[in-house]
């Protein structure tokens, strides 16, 4: 009799436990649920951003797919799942405080290991005192072999879709797809402009050594690097621009400007960006329409194989510029990364009035395999 009892109590439990198993389970689920919504709702108003209702809805989307995933083992991610990552959700990740973020470019080509794209990043690192601006970088990617790569190796970035167009391999200068490559950016560029962010794009061959905020003018709206610095750096008739590095300040002018830019092609045909901003910063229409203060970068501070700076103290950024090859740009920066290496390891700081800077030491040994690049350039390539 006790062993029947004893067997009707076990059998009432375990068929409790059974019955309240599913509930239970979808408990938990709701309650985990609610809180991760809440967080996700509440977390940007904490840190004081506004959000969209739109940004808000794009992030409930992708919620419910990660939920679906853990609940499901079974469950695929839709195909379409990457193409919801949006350039303003991107952007608002990567900005600094008064909305400003740098902007690289990358394709299948510059992406590869030990190529340009981990040069480029190893540059923030060996740097003085800017591992902290690869915060504020977006990688825009041109193919889908670049963002894979890039998600590998960054937190910030965007695949720019371009229909009809194959951006993957090396881009020969001036060559046709070159030219659609750039006219691309500016058009890419223009839009970040009219979302209000203002930007300092930077090409991949481009090697940051230091912080470029520091050098900057406070009341301009673009400042723009140079190949060959002339001197008077507001005279716009006179400079040579070189649209690989640059700062934009996002304002009506700076929005009017890249818009006039990307359509003066059209009357250019055959230039690229470079060549078409130089002839029309010296438009009547453009400076009585646009109004746009610009200011040209001196080569002591944003140097290049154009014209290498000769005080390695004030140098701030060094382009693989007058340079064609992706495997001679490649060797010329590796040689600049060492030579600045070498030059910090082995400079003794001095003291000049209040300021304590290292002495003036000349170690560049590129441009080498740059150095008459466009000559040894086989025709047929262009």
């Amino acid at each position: 009799m006790k062993f029947l009892v004893r067997w009707h109590m076990l059998k009432s439990s375990w068929l409790e436990r059974v019955n309240m198993a599913p509930i239970k389970h979808g408990m938990r689920i709701f309650y985990m649920t609610t809180m991760v919504v809440s967080l996700v709702l509440c977390l940007p108003y904490m840190l004081g951003r506004n959000p969209s209702v739109e940004q808000l809805m794009s992030g409930l989307s992708k919620l419910s797919i990660i939920r679906g995933a853990a609940e499901d083992p079974k469950f695929t991610i839709p195909s379409n799942f990457q193409k919801e990552v949006r350039l303003e959700d991107v952007l608002a990740q990567a900005s600094m405080p008064d909305k400003t973020v740098i902007i690289t470019s990358l394709n299948e080509a510059w992406a590869a290991n030990n190529s340009m794209i981990d040069i480029f990043l190893e540059g923030f690192h060996s740097g003085e005192n800017i591992t902290h601006l690869l915060r504020h970088l977006v990688i825009v990617c041109v193919d889908q072999k670049a963002y894979d790569r890039c998600v590998q190796l960054h937190p910030h970035c965007f695949q720019m879709k371009t229909s009809g167009i194959d951006f993957t391999a090396e881009k020969i200068f001036m060559t046709a797809d070159f030219l659609k490559m750039m006219w691309r950016r500016i058009e890419f560029l223009g839009e970040v402009l009219q979302l209000g962010y203002s930007f300092i794009f930077s090409d991949g061959d481009i090697l940051w050594l230091r912080d470029p905020f520091a050098v900057f003018s406070k009341n301009m709206d673009v400042q723009i690097s140079t190949d060959q610095y002339r001197g008077r750096p507001f005279d716009v008739r006179n400079q040579s621009p070189n649209s690989g590095f640059l700062y934009v300040r996002s304002n009506n002018r700076t929005i009017e400007m890249y818009k006039y830019w990307y359509e003066a092609r059209l009357r250019n045909p055959g230039k690229n960006d470079q060549h078409v901003l130089k002839a029309i910063l010296q438009e009547q229409d453009f400076g009585s329409q646009v109004g746009v203060k610009v200011q040209f970068f001196e080569t002591l501070y944003f140097s290049g194989f154009c014209k290498v700076s000769q005080d390695m103290r004030k140098v701030v950024t060094m382009h693989s510029n007058c340079c064609v090859g992706l495997e001679n740009k490649l060797n010329d920066l590796r040689l600049s990364l060492d030579d600045w290496r070498l030059y910090k390891n082995t400079s003794h700081p001095v003291n000049e009035g209040n300021i304590t800077q290292a002495p003036q030491r000349n170690l560049w040994r590129a441009p080498s395999a740059c150095k008459n690049s466009f000559e040894r350039l086989a025709p047929w390539a262009l």
